[in-house]
């Protein structure tokens, strides 16, 4: 069915005339010719396919959405409807005015998809044309029902492992994942206890995601391999290979402890040290004198240490006073390492947030905060000389070397339920298996990406749609501004 509009508004009677090509009467448009003669000059439609093809899984039956994407639709409905528009190409150089589908039988493996067209041709004539597509629907199993079918089908697995208390790593390792497409070759991904698990189709794509973890995180890996069967003719043999990679067990905000020979191999660093950073090393700082260094994990695994405090200690206290200190009034002798440019490092009063107005006796200490801090600010910090502490190199220590407290980070409030509704931002996961995002190390890993750029910039943030954004604030599907989370949270 065709027919021609004309775009300018006639008012009163049309004009008739005849047609240019076969002299039927008709009403004057730009193209002086009637709608079966212009068809028969231009068709609209040109470049548009007649007949395409839609891929069904079987087992979960769901449809492959171009490139790797499986979603459910049923028979007739919008989701279908818009997936095989998807699947048409050149409609973009016409207007869609109507799409439905053309009843058919539900066993015979065809949609039909009517679809009401118009384009401009010659100048100012509306051209508008119905036709009809037909999709042939072709059986293909997907991934994960194909994994379902055979369940030797992985050939390498990478098992990553971390002992530690808290699950932050991993909350930041998924991050890098992501943000590098580190996963895109996984056949499948299962978190267990203490780590997850990635399966692949071969070897070299298992090593792949090795060696990025070895990029971005300090660990060591262990490789082993399991022959399945070997024909003795032909001298073929069949492996599962298995990589099995150990994270350093030292998050960030650690306090650890050096011995003597570690504290000598990093230019004389106090034996007592704050993580204050972890990529492919970890970055250690000293609080009183604002000394830095960095251990590979090469160097640790030669001479490893333990964490004497977590994150899960640490004790709120409020500055009474603060006083940053001169660059003659710090610790210096002949090869010291590098000093940190980024801290300053600063006298403290401090008194615990529970104490608060029951006692006088403030705490004196040293940190590294001096550019956050001031007076009245609540701060987190390890009360070192009230922990009981088990570690050999701890128990070699003068008590002259052991600081009282050790402050870790600001604090910037106690409501927290409060600071989550007003986050208009979220995280993706991976695509199967995802860590679980309801427990308090993963909202503790939020919250520290509001308050460290450093570790911000490194992680993809986009715009929970499901939150109200408030007035003046712009924010892109991908949000990589800090001022626009320091601004909405941090105030």
């Amino acid at each position: 069915m065709e027919y021609i509009t004309n775009i300018e508004e006639h008012q009163g009677t049309a004009t008739q005339i005849l047609c240019c090509r076969c002299a039927t009467l008709i009403e004057s448009n730009p193209s002086n010719m009637c709608a079966p003669c212009l068809r028969s000059e231009v068709d609209i439609t040109e470049g548009i396919p007649r007949q395409a093809t839609l891929y069904f899984c079987r087992g979960c039956e769901r449809y492959l959405q171009p490139p790797n994407e499986w979603v459910h639709a049923t028979l007739e409905s919008r989701e279908l409807l818009e997936l095989c528009l998807k699947k048409l190409k050149g409609l973009n150089r016409v207007k869609l005015i109507d799409a439905g589908f053309v009843w058919t039988e539900p066993h015979s493996k065809r949609v039909r998809v009517k679809l009401t067209v118009h384009a401009e041709v010659h100048g100012g004539t509306v051209l508008q044309q119905i036709f009809v597509v037909e999709f042939i629907i072709n059986h293909q199993m997907c991934d994960q029902c194909h994994r379902a079918e055979a369940q030797d089908f992985w050939r390498a697995s990478v098992q990553v492992r971390q002992k530690a208390i808290n699950k932050k790593t991993f909350y930041y390792l998924e991050q890098l994942i992501l943000k590098h497409k580190a996963h895109e070759q996984t056949l499948g991904i299962k978190p267990i206890h203490e780590g997850i698990d990635f399966y692949y189709a071969n070897e070299s794509a298992a090593r792949k995601l090795v060696d990025f973890l070895q990029s971005v995180l300090p660990c060591r890996y262990q490789h082993s391999k399991k022959l399945l069967s070997h024909d003795i003719h032909s001298n073929i043999y069949n492996y599962k290979f298995t990589f099995s990679v150990e994270i350093v067990p030292i998050s960030k905000d650690s306090v650890v402890c050096l011995s003597r020979k570690m504290a000598h191999h990093l230019a004389g660093i106090a034996p007592i040290a704050l993580v204050y950073k972890t990529s492919n090393t970890i970055h250690l700082i000293d609080v009183s004198s604002g000394q830095i260094a960095e251990v590979s994990a090469t160097v640790y695994w030669r001479d490893s240490f333990n964490s004497i405090c977590n994150p899960k200690q640490l004790t709120e206290y409020i500055v009474m006073r603060i006083e940053p200190l001169k660059p003659s009034e710090l610790k210096v002798f002949p090869g010291q390492g590098a000093i940190s440019n980024r801290h300053l490092i600063a006298e403290v009063e401090l008194v615990r947030a529970s104490e608060l107005g029951l006692t006088e006796n403030y705490i004196y200490s040293r940190t590294h905060l001096g550019h956050v801090l001031k007076e009245g600010d609540s701060v987190l910090g390890y009360a070192i000389s009230d922990s009981n502490i088990n570690d050999s190199n701890f128990e070699k220590l003068s008590p002259n070397d052991i600081p009282d407290v050790i402050l870790v980070k600001k604090y910037y409030g106690h409501d927290k339920l409060a600071r989550r509704r007003a986050r208009i931002w979220k995280l993706k996961h991976l695509a199967e298996g995802g860590m679980e995002t309801d427990d308090e190390d993963y909202n503790e890993f939020l919250e520290e990406l509001e308050e460290n750029p450093d570790t911000r910039q490194n992680v993809n943030i986009y715009r929970d749609t499901s939150k109200v954004v408030p007035d003046g604030q712009e924010v892109d599907s991908i949000v990589p501004l800090t001022e626009m989370i320091n601004d909405l949270v941090l105030d």
